[in-house]
């Protein structure tokens, strides 16, 4: 697998998570609130544990993505950087951020941190080879 290809799953790891805070606020709920999801949201619809867990996922997730694809990037264009090493860094970083999503929302406090910390020796691995 290429760091391209691995840039791209990321981003559209990314992509798919964005609607996930929506589907928890409005529809995956005891009462479906299609009609406000549907207007132009003035009245906001209290969200519930999961849609809360959802939108401080992928705000987590944004974060993420700041340290992740610049360093990425740079490894696909830097002359002599071993792409081996830069691709496990990042398929590492996928992994932990597939991981992250479901943990998160499912409220497994203790192991979210510890995936949340294995992403990001991914982006330090990914680091390491541009030195």
């Amino acid at each position: 697998m290429t760091m391209t290809t691995l840039i791209l799953l990321t981003t559209l790891l990314c992509l798919l998570q964005t609607f996930l805070p929506p589907l928890f606020r409005y529809y995956l709920r005891p009462d479906p609130k299609i009609g406000a999801a549907l207007g132009n949201r003035d009245a906001p619809v209290e969200a519930s544990v999961y849609a809360g867990r959802a939108e401080r996922a992928l705000r987590n997730m944004m974060e993420a993505m700041l340290l992740f694809t610049p360093v990425a990037l740079l490894a696909t264009t830097q002359p002599g950087v071993d792409q081996d090493g830069a691709v496990f860094g990042a398929l590492i970083f996928l992994a932990a951020r597939a991981v992250y999503v479901p943990v998160y929302i499912l409220g497994v406090a203790g192991l979210r941190s510890l995936v949340w910390t294995v992403g990001h020796v991914g982006v330090l691995l990914i680091a390491l080879e541009l030195l």
